[in-house]
């Protein structure tokens, strides 16, 4: 009797799990992870984050291929979910993008910590694993750093006044950063910085005094491009290696 109701309900369920995978948002394709690290992903990630890289969002991160977008994409979220029914969740993980890499035909090389976040259960995640790479579907979500504002870490090898090199971190929502300014805060005059690789932005001639800076954000749906000026600025005395809380958050 008991197994006569047992089949029903595995039929139910793959039933929904599959439904659940029929969802057209996603994109399929396959993932693996970093064999050689720790749980969590790495502090020399290709988008420059160092120590933050590898522990933001709970360590759930992962190296891009494609989508890593010449850097643009470091800090992006995916919501990423394998599709073997009998080891996979149908939520999957939600994860940001804070390294390159790609290997086996994937597009992410996920911390073994969010590999193991896709799977049902303990003994499942186990069993993912032990394939190392498996089919997905994924797709971009808004991230989200519940009180937290915009942040610049300014990387070491600043060098005040002579050099500016800094990465931004929390970023919420789901676009793009494609444009930096650096403003000086007395007469208004900014200048446009590079992006030296990742999401590293730099000026070997840094602009004076007290500076504001202005990020221009990627278009959301059919919308336009958008600075956004911060409420606080960057001291003038700015170091290497410090955090600034620019006192703003995206919507999400």
């Amino acid at each position: 009797m008991a197994l006569s109701l047992l089949y029903p309900l595995l039929v139910l369920a793959t039933f929904l799990f599959m439904q659940t995978l029929a969802d057209t948002s996603f994109v399929q394709s396959r993932a693996a992870y970093y064999p050689n690290s720790q749980e969590n992903g790495t502090d020399v990630g290709a988008c420059g984050f160092g120590s933050f890289g590898a522990t933001v969002n709970g360590g759930d991160v992962s190296a891009a291929s494609n989508l890593y977008r010449n850097g643009v994409g470091c800090g992006a979220c995916y919501q990423v979910r394998c599709t073997n029914s009998a080891f996979c969740s149908g939520n999957g993980v939600t994860i940001v993008i804070t390294d390159q890499g790609s290997g086996h035909n994937t597009d992410f090389i996920l911390s073994q910590r969010a590999f193991g976040r896709m799977a049902l259960n303990t003994d499942a995640a186990a069993s993912l694993l032990a394939l190392g790479v498996v089919d997905i579907q994924y797709r971009r979500v808004s991230c989200s750093y519940p009180n937290k504002n915009i942040t610049v870490k300014m990387h070491e090898s600043s060098d005040n006044p002579h050099y500016l090199a800094f990465v931004i971190w929390f970023q919420q929502g789901s676009r793009d950063i494609t444009a930096v300014q650096l403003c000086e805060t007395q007469n208004f005059v900014c200048k446009l910085l590079d992006r030296s690789h990742g999401a590293v932005w730099t000026t070997a001639a840094p602009p004076r005094g007290p500076l504001s800076l202005r990020m221009l954000f990627s278009p959301e749906d059919e919308g336009e491009e958008t600075w956004v000026v911060p409420v606080n600025n960057i001291p003038q005395d700015w170091k290497a290696g410090q955090t600034y809380d620019l006192g703003v958050q995206v919507d999400q």
